[in-house]
């Protein structure tokens, strides 16, 4: 299906980290490879482990992607196609399985192949994809995703909000809500909760000092958003050298 302003009824369901990957692939390729697009097996391969534009890392061979094709096709989230030369290739029906537009596939992409991001970051990556003039065109376009059940925020409104999509497992859905909340280090099991028994803890800062740490915060997250800005940049460049 081409990219339009009108989103389908959605028959998705939850899918497994290959396939997110594999998915994810798929779409991307599609909107910024259109000319080597629909994509062959190998190829498919080459863009799940890919270096750029893609969180966590994986190392896919040939059996883990053609598997996650074989579950994708079943649910219609993928079809197949013969290709030039009896090479069989495939392409996504996202459009159709997720029920967005374009906007919302960017967005979703972005989410599959990097997981939680901020909507500073979602707009720096999905631009690549989709044409998002400010900040507040991606949080409509987010908002609608969240209205569709599809994308779920995981920190409080305010700057630096979190997103997900919602297409994890219920033991990975579990895993991510519980990180999020408990606002543990990515290598710590969700189910680890902060020691408060310990006596070297600290009473949170209050008056002037709480003031002038909220500052410091506000400035240092605004160098990081920036300095996010700047290597994505750089990896956007380091993606279009690759393809």
């Amino acid at each position: 299906m081409n990219d339009s302003s009108e989103a389908p009824a959605a028959t998705w369901s939850p899918i497994g980290k290959t396939e997110r990957r594999v998915l994810g692939v798929l779409i991307e390729k599609a909107k910024t490879t259109p000319e080597n697009y629909p994509l062959s097996l190998a190829a498919m391969v080459t863009g799940s482990n890919q270096k750029s534009n893609r969180a966590p890392q994986m190392q896919l061979d040939d059996d883990d992607v053609t598997l996650a094709l074989d579950e994708l096709r079943q649910l219609g989230a993928v079809r197949e196609i013969q290709g030039s030369g009896r090479v069989t290739k495939f392409r996504h029906a996202a459009y159709e399985w997720l029920g967005v537009d374009a906007a919302g596939a960017a967005l979703m992409t972005e989410l599959l192949l990097r997981g939680p991001q901020t909507l500073g970051e979602l707009r720096s990556r999905a631009s690549r994809m989709h044409e998002f003039p400010n900040l507040d065109s991606v949080a409509a376009a987010v908002a609608k995703l969240e209205q569709s059940g599809l994308v779920q925020p995981l920190t409080p409104p305010g700057r630096g909000q979190t997103f997900a999509h919602r297409l994890y497992p219920d033991d990975e859905q579990h895993y991510l809500t519980q990180k999020f909340a408990s606002n543990l280090p990515d290598d710590t099991p969700a189910i680890v909760a902060p020691d408060r028994s310990s006596s070297n803890s600290h009473h949170p800062p209050s008056g002037e000092n709480a003031g002038v740490n909220a500052e410091r915060l506000a400035t240092f997250e605004q160098r990081l958003e920036t300095m996010q800005a700047e290597i994505e940049e750089l990896k956007r460049r380091l993606d279009r050298i690759e393809s």
